[in-house]
């Protein structure tokens, strides 16, 4: 089975969401999944389970209601976005198993740069003594998903102050930078992508 990755750089959330929405519609039974590489400008984004009091101080960062899973998130330069774009029925998983892949993935990313992180049952997403590092959303149409993983890596974590991060008041979160060197934020995308591969080949 192929994969193929997109590198798609700094792109406006709209845009892609949309793009996801065409991708996701169009694709066949014979359609390779994707996974989309990006990071996103500043933005607040309420799932739509997503309660609007959760977003405390928006100031002037753009709020949008997407169609993901979950509640509300910051996104922001210095993030790495992954989004899945995975047929589930030919791969025979579910969403549960979905998200449990993708927490590994970051897990076992983690783990390369001595950070011990866990997944959690109540919470997707996964943590660093109960800070939360990534963040999971995800939309399932048909059986294919779209949407996926927000990884905090090296990034003006203060925005995530305006809102309680995933519906959580009082739920701190972290970045890989304030726990371990980085020195390439690249080579972290790259090595995030193939923890994920890995899982879905």
């Amino acid at each position: 089975m192929t994969i193929i990755v997109r590198e798609l750089g700094l792109q406006p959330y709209e845009q892609v969401w949309q793009d996801m929405l065409l991708f996701t519609g169009q694709r066949t039974d014979s359609t390779a999944d994707e996974l989309w590489l990006l990071q996103h400008p500043p933005v607040y984004t309420l799932g739509k389970n997503s309660k609007p009091e959760h977003i405390l101080n928006p100031g002037d960062i753009t709020v949008i209601e997407s169609d993901r899973g979950g509640q509300v998130t910051y996104h922001g330069p210095g993030q790495i976005i992954v989004y899945t774009l995975l047929d589930l029925g030919r791969m025979h998983i579910g969403v549960r198993e979905l998200v449990t892949r993708i927490e590994v993935s970051v897990i076992n990313l983690l783990e390369e740069y001595g950070v011990s992180a866990n997944a959690r049952k109540d919470a997707p997403g996964v943590y660093v003594d109960d800070r939360k590092i990534a963040a999971l959303g995800l939309r399932v149409r048909k059986g294919r998903s779209f949407h996926g993983l927000a990884l905090n890596v090296d990034m003006d974590l203060e925005p995530f102050s305006r809102i309680n991060p995933c519906g959580f008041e009082g739920l701190e979160v972290t970045q890989l930078s304030a726990l371990a060197d980085i020195t390439d934020f690249n080579n972290v995308e790259q090595q995030l992508l193939s923890h994920i591969k890995r899982q879905f080949l």
